[in-house]
């Protein structure tokens, strides 16, 4: 996904720049920019790849080259940024959290304008040098950033830092959450609200869903309002948003923990304890736990000095390897145990089917697992939350496309009437999906939270949160009316 923050301030920034995008950290982990603005030294810009390091190694020698009142940071999980560019609409560097699913089709536009694209990393395009691309051809920032909104299929959040401000712009369905923080002297805008306690800034407000605002040391300006519509990611509270995060001002762990304990008061299993899988599990544990009135135990631990991603290397294989790897079983605590393990999902299923079986050769009596929400059913053309490449390496389009017969070359080309059968929850199909999950990963049970019961817990309209993943809700590509005039 990535996540990125700005701060512009009366007196020098690089040390909120720093450990302010440093709290972004979890949300990504190719690479890492930060670029600062200077009235006398101008832009300068760092990227370092975050693939074999952490943020902080790689940045902490040369901060003492940053100087300025202003910057912005991001942490990638796509190409290398921030971009630097020299425009119409004067010099500017730009970050984005987006997916793009047409840049192709947007390259060979601007190619056939005689655009060039010099930010080729790998031999592929670079989205946010993309991005900075359809924003010159506005007559101004505001007609730039939505020239973005209206050519991308996909999502786009973005901050550009000029030389008069920082210009942050929240997606125009804002799937990606974007907040504005305040302490004396100082503003700043970020993706999470958990780098903003520390540095001792005060939460402002959320930019809504298309709203464009400038941010100078001692104002905000709005310079688009938000728009109407409104469809931010479910999986924000679900997986990918740090416990101390708010969005929309709901907090992540409030969410999670009412989600476990809906479940949990719904749960008819017999159970002796119940452990969270770290990190964005244990939260549902301990609202299962609540629940369903059985005590909460560490069971597992996350051995975090050496393991802290398990998605780090580029090879599935090592992944999966890393992914066991930095989860320590107790079997002092799972000998002869009923055990209830909350997750927050199942993707492919390799990594939860190899902890089962370490849980079993543990000592664990039973292994039940309860995940926070409803299965994935559809892979995300919004938000890179996984690293799959097809719908087909979800382990619930596997067994659905055997389940209805489908020869190789057909699977994962079923059609929306076929999987709606599969996302009802309750529905015969959809118990069979589960049973065999529950059977190939070798599960005592396994039961997910209902979907209804997710939006209950997160406490915003239906309508306005992104549950695609789910059941297929947000499958069309829609532009605002108020924007685009459709």
């Amino acid at each position: 996904m990535g996540g990125f923050f700005g701060t512009i301030a009366v007196k020098d920034c690089v040390n909120d720049l720093f450990y302010g995008t440093d709290y972004q950290s979890h949300l990504g982990t190719k690479r890492a920019g930060l670029v600062t603005f200077d009235p006398e030294k101008g832009f300068n810009r760092s990227i370092h790849s975050l693939e074999r390091n952490y943020f902080r190694s790689r940045f902490e020698d040369e901060l003492d080259q940053f100087v300025g009142n202003q910057g912005v940071g991001v942490i990638s999980d796509t190409e290398p940024q921030p971009i630097i560019v020299n425009s119409h609409l004067g010099r500017y560097a730009v970050v984005t959290v987006a997916k793009i699913n047409n840049q192709h089709e947007i390259a060979q536009e601007l190619l056939a304008q005689r655009m060039h694209f010099s930010e080729q990393s790998a031999n592929k395009i670079n989205q946010t040098e993309l991005v900075a691309l359809l924003i010159n051809m506005g007559k101004t920032f505001v007609e730039g950033i939505n020239n973005v909104y209206r050519k991308i299929e996909g999502s786009c959040s973005m901050l550009i830092l000029t030389e008069d401000g920082i210009i942050a712009a929240r997606d125009f369905l804002g799937r990606t959450p974007i907040v504005i923080g305040k302490k004396d002297g100082a503003y700043a805008v970020t993706s999470e609200t958990t780098a903003f306690p520390n540095l001792d800034y005060e939460v402002v407000r959320d930019l809504g869903p298309g709203e464009i605002v400038r941010l100078r040391a001692d104002s905000v300006e709005v310079m688009q309002k938000p728009l109407s519509k409104c469809q931010i990611c479910s999986f924000l509270w679900v997986y990918y948003g740090f416990p101390a995060s708010n969005y929309e001002g709901i907090n992540t762990e409030e969410v999670r923990e009412r989600n476990g304990k809906m479940l949990g008061e719904e749960d008819n299993v017999e159970a002796d304890i119940v452990c969270g899988i770290p990190d964005s599990g244990v939260g549902m544990a301990l609202g299962y736990s609540d629940g369903h009135k059985i005590p909460y135990k560490r069971a597992v631990l996350k051995y975090t000095p050496t393991w802290p991603r398990s998605f780090t290397p580029g090879n599935q294989k090592r992944r999966d390897l890393v992914a066991r790897m930095k989860l320590i079983p107790n079997a002092a605590i799972l000998k002869d145990q009923r055990v209830v393990f909350c997750d927050d999902s199942i993707v492919r299923g390799t990594q939860l089917r190899d902890n089962v079986r370490t849980f079993f050769e543990n000592g664990a009596k039973e292994v039940h697992v309860r995940i926070s929400c409803p299965p994935l059913v559809y892979g995300c053309p919004f938000i890179g939350f996984t690293s799959s490449k097809s719908d087909m390496e979800l382990i619930t389009r596997r067994i659905i496309s055997e389940m209805e017969g489908e020869k190789p070359e057909e699977a994962g080309h079923e059609p929306r009437e076929v999987l709606e059968k599969y996302t009802k929850t309750g529905s015969p199909e959809y118990k069979r999906m589960v049973d065999e999950i529950g059977k190939r990963l070798g599960l005592t049970s396994v039961k997910f939270a209902k979907l209804e019961k997710l939006i209950e817990s997160i406490g915003m309209p239906k309508e306005r949160i992104c549950t695609h993943c789910f059941d297929g809700s947000s499958y069309c590509h829609e532009h605002d009316d108020e924007l685009f005039g459709n």
